[in-house]
């Protein structure tokens, strides 16, 4: 059976490009009891509330008419963000050379955090100044943003 987040990502995908925009990412997690259903949206030069409107009506009644959670679930589209995290190999490719942070599940050399430029990803291995971190040991990773 395919995963909800696949589902809701080939229902969404033509009403966000059709708003302007690309999908970024789907999640559908469990917080504090109640399951959410994000869209993650992208768009150059920034995405508006305005944009997450416009994707947010449509695709909320093609879920509605598509049904495909059970649960009951909570809605929500927003901006990828500027410290968007990086899953999928279309992601780190898009970001490549780009300053980024890993966080690994346990420290390396002292620490569990690193930032630096994102210089390659293979099979979920991530290189970052030329370092590389295995999959297995990567946590997260997102775009940097500096203040």
């Amino acid at each position: 059976m395919p995963k909800v987040t696949d589902v809701v990502a080939q229902l969404a995908a033509p009403v966000v490009e059709g708003c302007g925009c690309t999908l970024w990412d789907v999640e559908y997690v469990k917080e504090a009891g109640e399951w959410y259903l994000r869209l993650y949206i992208d768009k150059e030069g920034g995405v508006s509330i305005n944009d997450c409107e416009a994707v947010s009506r449509p695709v909320s009644d093609l879920l509605d008419e598509a049904d495909p959670i059970p649960d009951s679930y909570l809605f929500e589209v927003s901006s990828a963000g500027l410290d968007r995290a990086l899953k999928k190999p279309e992601h780190f490719e898009k970001c490549m050379g780009q300053q980024v942070d890993v966080r690994l599940y346990r420290p390396q050399d002292g620490q569990k955090e690193f930032t630096g430029a994102l210089t390659g990803y293979q099979d979920g291995d991530v290189l970052v100044d030329g370092r590389r971190f295995e999959k297995k040991d990567v946590a997260q990773v997102r775009l940097h943003v500096t203040f």
